[in-house]
């Protein structure tokens, strides 16, 4: 990875879903530890009303955010978090919950809050999980819907084949036509792969349970030295992935 950034300016990274225990609030932790390691100064935020996971990740200083009241987003909370974006140089990491997902998306678009950011060169990538498993189609509807709203190559795909093969009707999601149909909408993608369930899975499983970054797991955690190492190489290959995308 490269080395520290002396102007890195502010990049919003959303991290959204309409379906939940897809694996979103991982690869917001993932996000977190990765432009941590590049040298960015790292905001999280947790806007999840029911299940705070990123929040879990005391290494990683997220702050809880109430942003839904009664099912509706909370205007002035809302707008506080968005004046935090114009005034500090920073990338933001927002984990969003699936409750969330609908009325946020809405009123950023009533508002433009895209627009407002892009007129102050604030950069918004919006991370979406796709996964495997029965969730497939909810996670390609949800993606569909929000790539609808986004600039050009301001989406980051992470295909999460924890749930088996990300595919459906026989069809990988990149042959699927609601990629083809947002394709210019796409900066890159990040597979989190199905690895053995019986050395690589149970590691990832109890570094997760623990609510570790890798880091705490590699250095300090619990493991024994060869789950260690698998974790290592998982992070690596995580970290590679996101390099490779060049995000700002």
């Amino acid at each position: 990875m490269g080395s520290d950034r002396s102007d890195p300016g502010c990049t919003v990274h959303m991290s959204l879903q309409g379906k939940g225990g897809v694996g979103k609030s991982f690869a917001a932790s993932v996000l977190a530890q990765y432009l941590t390691a590049r040298g960015d100064t790292v905001r999280c935020i947790d806007t999840d009303p029911v299940n705070k996971t990123l929040s879990q990740y005391v290494a990683l200083g997220v702050t809880p955010l109430q942003l839904l009241r009664d099912g509706a987003i909370e205007q002035r909370v809302f707008d506080g978090l968005v004046d935090e974006f114009m005034r500090t140089d920073a990338s933001f990491v927002v984990d969003n919950g699936a409750a969330t997902f609908i009325p946020l998306w809405q009123y950023m678009f009533e508002s433009d809050v895209p627009g407002l950011l892009r007129s102050a060169g604030r950069r918004l990538y919006v991370h979406m999980v796709i996964t495997g498993g029965q969730a497939v189609a909810d996670t390609v509807n949800g993606f569909a819907a929000v790539a609808q709203n986004v600039a050009e190559k301001g989406i980051v795909v992470w295909i999460n084949e924890f749930f088996g093969p990300v595919e459906f009707e026989g069809r990988p999601f990149r042959e699927m036509k609601a990629y083809q149909d947002h394709l210019d909408k796409v900066r890159g993608s990040v597979v989190i792969p199905r690895r053995n369930r019986q050395t690589f899975g149970r590691d990832l499983e109890e570094c997760l349970a623990l609510k570790l970054t890798f880091e705490e797991a590699i250095r300090n955690g619990p493991m024994g030295l060869m789950s260690r190492q698998r974790l290592r190489v998982i992070q690596r290959d995580l970290f590679e992935q996101l390099d490779a995308l060049g995000l700002e």
